[in-house]
């Protein structure tokens, strides 16, 4: 691995093969609010297998997992994290390409990750980030892969870019 391809990356401009990001509606009066993640009538639900909700603290990372055959729909209902997805799929148009999505507070959204995608997250701001995954299968530790979060086989770095 060349050292200078672990860099940060801005937001890609570029989605990966098979990635969605879709805007979330959420319904606000003087009660609180209402925040939608996903109907079984929405053209891109497939089906559902369970719901967990994965919490991390501010600056904690949490990845990289490959999923071999299950679909992943994240939307983060509290705090924010740093979503980034890995495409090192054989046959893949979009193979080797990175994607960064900001999600939380000030961008709601759900981004439906198809299987084979390397993927983390890491969580900032000022309060604990709470991410919801409505997968299409139930949990199995079969059908996942997990790597080190700093693993040299994905050129990305973690860290926080100044400029």
């Amino acid at each position: 691995m060349n050292p200078s391809a672990l860099v940060a990356r801005p937001p890609s401009t570029r989605s990966i093969d098979g990635v969605k990001v879709l805007p979330l509606k959420q319904i606000v009066d003087e009660r609180g609010k209402i925040m939608h993640m996903l109907k079984a009538t929405d053209p891109h639900f497939i089906r559902f297998g369970e719901i967990y909700f994965s919490c991390a603290w501010p600056g904690a990372i949490k990845a990289w997992h490959i999923h071999k055959t299950m679909t992943l729909n994240n939307a983060v209902i509290s705090g924010r994290v740093k979503l980034v997805m890995y495409d090192g799929r054989d046959g893949s148009p979009t193979k080797g390409l990175i994607q960064e999505v900001f999600l939380g507070d000030d961008n709601y959204c759900l981004v439906q990750m198809p299987p084979g995608i390397a993927n983390g997250y890491k969580a900032y701001g000022e309060k604990l980030a709470i991410l919801a995954n409505c997968a299409t299968e139930p949990h199995s530790r079969e059908e996942i892969v997990y790597l080190d979060p700093f693993t040299k086989d994905i050129p990305y770095d973690w860290g926080l870019t100044h400029g």
